[in-house]
């Protein structure tokens, strides 16, 4: 069995997409410090997540393309999209069903796809 302990995604400018993960998709930071990162709070024992300066050079490179990372949610998809028109977050399309539960995807500054589902 394998599961996923940590993902990260690489930045083009960690104040821009740090004030969007929190204040528009409302992530928490954790405690946990690092000066090319911002690690969002976890629960022990689930993946963690964060953002990070890029590990090689990403100027005039395309990112997002053929990345999706899911979000399980904790509250009605209805509620969070209309959360995120009212805080003008790009949503891209309508929700939608999965065969795990009611979806909605955004894209954040870099082009990187998000998904948060509602379980079933």
């Amino acid at each position: 069995m394998r599961r996923l302990e940590f993902a990260s995604l690489q930045v083009r400018d960690l104040e821009i997409s740090k004030e969007f993960y929190t204040q528009k998709l409302g992530f928490e930071l954790s405690e946990i410090k690092n000066s090319e990162a911002v690690v969002f709070k976890f629960n022990k024992g689930d993946a963690s997540f964060a953002i990070r300066t890029p590990l090689e050079n990403i100027n005039n490179k395309e990112l997002g393309n053929g990345v999706s990372v899911w979000f399980t949610i904790n509250e009605k998809i209805e509620n969070l999209q209309a959360r995120f028109i009212k805080n003008g977050t790009v949503i891209i399309g309508a929700i939608i069903e999965t065969p795990f539960g009611k979806a909605l995807q955004v894209k954040d500054p870099d082009g990187y796809k998000l998904t948060f589902l509602e379980k079933r």
